[in-house]
């Protein structure tokens, strides 16, 4: 634990702090959150599943921002992305995002980030590499003050039933100590969840936030819209789509396999049901092999083990179900301040639904990481404002909330997901049948008792994984056409109406419908 101004009372077992402001995830949004509480003067403190500044997707990889410095260009980018999502995205928060992922993309230059440089010597702001970039940004909050806990899962959050609203967190270490922050504002941004799909950086991406939000009320949107799968090497947990791009696919047998989709996922994993898939990215001209050999260093280090050219040798390709990471659902936003139906409750990054910029279809790379940059900067700036209109925190009780927590079989857990939630044969080409089976198998892992050998922890995780499951199949159900990422047999076509899907509640989710005014588009 870094050290702060916050208040600490710390025993062998149990960290209490007082604080105006916790943060839950220590990625770009949770980061960017602390970053701007702190500066907006409020005491912060921030707790990570893993080691902040190194866990999570966007630690692993390069990170391409959508960045758009002309705001001139709003328009023409949102043009180009309402359709394909399913017209479900809104003008007013895209032009938002893309203005404040450039303010604080030049605000990270005046902190002295070093961007890649173009040719001609500008910085490159469109561009972050993973690895340092969060490095730098836990540099930055140690910097502001923010105490830090690292391996400090989150378990749930307090919520004050007399003020009617939130005002604390708790969890455990991995040493087996317990935490709790008492705080007048809370920022979840622990990221989406990956349903254990095994995507680079995702390990950590099992719905623990969205599970604390749902219990103290807070509702989703966008559910339906989990069905994402990144391409893959067969070999390999790196989900860099760009080379895939360049990529011609056949059969094992060398019958080539027709793209006619705008996510090339989708009938490779159609064929992938039936047989072995080949991919080779041999569309690729030599200028475009040493442009993405540059920027997507890390992407190659697989293929380059296996002693394997993939500009001109055929692998088995793969998929990784990415879930809510680089699909689109996620705790739903009120406003461009990043609050949830939760007074004293915020959220940013992944673990926020994109349906606002994205609509129906993912939110993977550019605009997440411009997602995470804008909304992590509004959780953090409003938290400290709301938190500031409290006083200082009251000390939170946290023993009653520790019997009341949900928990899991995690073996249980694993194998549902396995068998009912990642299969591209029920996520991705579903129908009723399906996924109404699917929901008795997840429930019946929900009820199942967590072995005595489990930690806290990971039961809590189990719960949280198949909670987010319920929750993505449930809105799936009701949403009784083809849109976007969510495709069902039974329901081939779109419908006229464009409307969200908003669910809410722990034991027993429920739907409502929140119709969207369509701008007048050219």
């Amino acid at each position: 634990m870094s050290t702060s101004s916050a208040h600490a009372d710390a025993h062998a077992d149990q960290i209490a702090l007082r604080a105006d402001v916790f943060v839950a995830g220590g990625g770009p949004a949770g980061t960017w959150a602390a970053l701007m509480a702190a500066r907006s003067g409020a005491t912060v403190v921030l707790a990570d599943k893993g080691y902040c500044g190194t866990s999570g997707a966007a630690a692993a990889s390069n990170n391409n921002v959508w960045y758009v410095p002309d705001p001139n260009d709003y328009e023409r980018h949102f043009k180009e992305r309402f359709r394909t999502g399913g017209e479900l995205s809104e003008l007013s928060w895209t032009s938002q995002i893309l203005e404040t992922a450039a303010s604080q993309l030049r605000l990270l230059e005046a902190l002295r980030y070093p961007f890649p440089r173009k040719d001609d010597g500008t910085p490159n702001r469109a561009t972050l590499r993973g690895p340092d970039y969060m490095r730098f940004m836990r540099q930055q909050i140690k910097r502001a003050g923010v105490t830090i806990l690292d391996h400090a899962p989150l378990l749930g959050l307090v919520h004050d039933e007399r003020e009617g609203r939130v005002t604390g967190a708790f969890g455990e270490r991995r040493d087996g100590s317990r935490w709790r922050v008492s705080a007048n504002a809370c920022v979840i941004a622990t990221g989406g969840c990956a349903f254990l799909g095994g995507a680079l950086g995702t390990n950590v991406c099992t719905g623990d936030g969205h599970l604390a939000a749902a219990e103290v009320g807070a509702l989703f949107s966008g559910m339906e819209f989990s069905s994402q799968y990144g391409l893959a090497a067969a070999f390999s947990s790196v989900t860099k789509g760009l080379p895939f791009i360049w990529a011609s696919y056949s059969t094992g047998d060398g019958r080539p396999i027709h793209i006619d989709e705008d996510d090339a996922f989708i009938p490779v994993a159609k064929a992938l049901m039936n047989e072995p898939v080949l991919a080779v990215f041999d569309r690729a001209t030599p200028d475009v092999e040493r442009w993405l050999r540059s920027g997507q260093a890390n992407a190659f280090l697989p293929y380059d083990r296996m002693g394997i050219d993939p500009f001109r040798t055929r692998f088995p390709v793969g998929l990784r179900h990415e879930g809510t990471v680089r699909g689109t659902g996620g705790i739903r936003l009120v406003d461009t301040d990043g609050r949830t139906d939760v007074p004293g409750l915020y959220a940013a990054g992944d673990a926020a639904s994109r349906e606002a910029i994205v609509g129906a279809r993912t939110g993977g790379g550019s605009p997440n990481a411009a997602w995470a940059i804008a909304t992590g900067s509004w959780s953090g700036e409003a938290a400290s404002r709301f938190a500031k209109l409290h006083g200082s925190a009251s000390p939170v009780d946290i023993d009653p909330h520790y019997a009341q927590l949900a928990t899991s079989d995690p073996r249980a857990a694993a194998a549902t997901l396995e068998r009912e939630v990642r299969p591209p044969a029920v996520q991705l080409f579903r129908s009723e049948p399906r996924l109404s089976a699917a929901l008795r198998a997840i429930d019946d892992a929900l009820a199942a008792r967590s072995s005595d050998d489990a930690s806290l922890a990971a039961s809590r995780s189990a719960y949280a994984l198949l909670y987010v499951a319920k929750l993505s199949y449930t809105s799936a159900l009701a949403r009784r056409e083809t849109r976007g990422l969510h495709r069902r047999d039974d329901f081939p076509l779109r419908t006229e109406d464009a409307s969200r899907v908003l669910i809410g509640g722990v034991k027993a989710p429920a739907i409502r419908w929140k119709p969207i005014v369509q701008p007048e588009i050219a």
